[in-house]
């Protein structure tokens, strides 16, 4: 087998394991239960790391208008395809970060929801997180970067954004400058601290409670919201031993 030949059945792969994730029969029902209070009818979102659109499909299904953002030019291709209801959709192959540019993203092939613009967090996940111990980023791409001001400048206040990266999710933040109603951002075990970075941002923006989902369940953990204190003791004492989730937080 050439290099070649060996990379696309990688490509291949990666991309068929991501529509067995996010693409799979009775995925889209929960999601929009899971969404529907926080995301009404004429809202705008952000979707910020789209991937494969699952997330963007569910969010104009509750008749939500979005901005779906995936600078992997493999996955914007995908994306493009596989979302049909284009009146509600802006599709925005960029980088989100701290200030707008250029910058370098290392792909992986076989797994391309991992692919990131943060070195540091694919090093300290390679050492720190036994599932990530095999993962490769073969490629290395430079994209361009905007920033949610920016965005928020073209397009408006979101009403909710939703943030999936790859530890760049603090990079991100830091480039906002007014509150958001509504977000999420990804926490990964063994790279705790962006998330705890994350805190720190959105509490430079405005007073907000918090909750979370393990995994790609589509379900909170807690009944009741919890303050940033609680937050980030529940973070720092290593998140209940969850390996990844988001975060969800709302303004008070």
């Amino acid at each position: 087998m050439t290099q070649r030949t060996g990379e696309k059945l990688k490509r291949s792969l990666g991309l068929a394991r991501s529509l067995i994730i996010y693409r799979r029969p009775g995925r889209q029902k929960s999601l929009r239960a899971l969404y529907r209070p926080l995301v009404k009818e004429g809202d705008l979102v952000f979707d910020l790391g789209a991937h494969l659109g699952d997330r963007t499909v569910a969010f104009v299904a509750l008749g939500a208008r979005v901005v779906a953002v995936e600078p992997n030019p493999d996955m914007m291709r995908w994306l493009r395809r596989l979302v049909f209801s284009r009146e509600q959709i802006v599709f925005l192959a960029e980088a989100v970060g701290s200030r707008p540019g250029q910058a370098e993203m290392g792909l992986s092939y076989g797994t391309p929801t991992v692919s990131s613009l943060s070195s540091d967090w694919r090093t300290t996940l390679k050492n720190h997180a036994p599932g990530f111990r095999n993962v490769q980023w073969e490629q290395r791409i430079t994209v361009p970067v905007t920033t949610l001001d920016e965005m928020v400048a073209r397009f408006g206040v979101p009403d909710f954004c939703k943030i999936d990266v790859e530890g760049f999710e603090a990079d991100v933040l830091a480039g906002l400058t007014c509150p958001i109603a509504a977000l999420s951002f990804e926490f990964v075990s063994g790279a705790l601290a962006q998330a705890l970075r994350c805190l720190a941002e959105l509490e430079r923006l405005g007073k907000y409670e918090f909750n979370a989902i393990a995994g790609e369940r589509r379900r909170l953990l807690w009944s009741s919201w919890q303050s940033p204190e609680q937050i980030r003791r529940w973070l720092a004492e290593g998140a209940g031993g969850i390996a990844s989730g988001d975060i969800y937080a709302r303004l008070i």
